[in-house]
């Protein structure tokens, strides 16, 4: 397993953006007389800013600005209760007031999950203030003109068990996952990794419980992940719930229709992917052709890697080779600026 940093110098700062009080957490270990080019990190669900713990150091030490922040209603920014609040507008709003909080003019944003979707849409609507966007496991966000996202996965999920279709109506999920996180977030950390198979859950009818339709992985520690990595996870998830993350789902119809302005436009901001040979995104939720859906948004897609044998928690279960990446990929777009 690659070692958590010794001493990370990671610094937690905590302000009110947008509306909500907000947390994230920096790391910079640039000479103080040089303005160092900034990396924001944009996790997704059931992840964390510490989700990137492996990287935040690596690319501190290569002379980078990291800016991790708790993505709305996770972690320790603060959770709107209403759906509503998670929409494309908000998200984008949040990630440049970030950018103005902390004085940055552009920074090149890393994302991976619901936090790829949301550097997408923040390029698409603020390329003046983004450098470059490398996405990890999602191409690009739901886009059928013709029926939105939760339409599509109620009729999945009138065949199956379906995770998004057992999250859209409040709150039985909010409910049971607050109830039981440490078991929720041990059996989805372990299903989504590349060393389990997501699409057993399918097995199970419509109205299971996520957390019956997953199978009981092994015991910690398992090669990418310590028994206190995973109470860390728990114990951010045990004071703030579930209701935020669930949400970003139960917003998708929202964001949907805030995307449609932007049907058809191309982005001038270069693009770079990153993608797991076994992530469950790519896979089964992304179509035929998933990098042609990326390259018909960012017809400057620079580059696509795929790293073997791992999942959809690759900034854990592919620390050394994603970072590998990470870094020729920030020296290439800085090279290039």
């Amino acid at each position: 397993m690659p070692p958590t940093h010794p001493t990370p110098n990671w610094t937690h700062h905590y302000a009110m953006i947008n509306g909500l009080q907000t947390h994230w957490v920096e790391q910079c270990d640039a000479p103080l007389d040089r303005e160092p080019p900034t990396v924001v990190l944009c996790h997704g669900f059931p992840m964390l800013w510490f989700s990137w713990h492996r990287q935040i150091p690596a690319l501190a030490a290569a002379g980078y600005r990291i800016i991790a922040p708790s993505m709305r209603g996770m972690g320790q920014t603060e959770a709107p209760e209403d759906p509503s609040a998670y929409g494309v507008d908000d998200i984008t709003a949040d990630l440049l007031g970030l950018l103005d909080y902390c004085e940055v003019d552009r920074a090149i944003f890393i994302g991976i999950d619901f936090g790829a979707f949301a550097i997408q849409d923040f390029a698409l609507r603020h390329p003046q203030r983004t450098q470059a966007v490398i996405c990890l496991e999602n191409p690009a966000a739901p886009h059928n003109p013709d029926k939105s996202p939760l339409t599509e996965y109620r009729e999945m999920g009138e065949q199956h068990f379906l995770h998004i279709e057992y999250f859209r109506e409040p709150p039985r999920a909010d409910i049971e996952l607050d109830a039981a996180p440490r078991e929720f977030l041990r059996k989805v950390m372990w299903i989504l990794s590349g060393q389990a198979n997501y699409f057993d859950v399918f097995k199970h009818p419509p109205g299971t419980s996520y957390i019956d339709a997953m199978a009981e992985p092994p015991p910690l520690p398992w090669p990418w992940l310590s028994e206190l990595e995973l109470e860390f996870f728990v114990s951010e998830y045990s004071q703030s719930g579930f209701t935020g993350g669930l949400n970003w789902y139960r917003s998708m119809d929202l964001k949907w229709e805030q995307r449609k302005p932007f049907e058809g436009v191309q982005s001038d901001v270069p693009a770079w992917f990153i993608g797991s040979e076994r992530d469950v995104d790519l896979e089964g939720f992304h179509g035929a052709d998933p990098i042609a859906l990326m390259r018909a948004i960012f017809p400057k897609l620079m580059d696509v890697q795929m790293i073997p044998e791992v999942g959809h928690m690759m900034p854990l279960e592919a620390s050394a080779a994603l970072n590998t990446v990470l870094l020729d990929y920030l020296e290439r777009i800085n090279t290039a600026s």
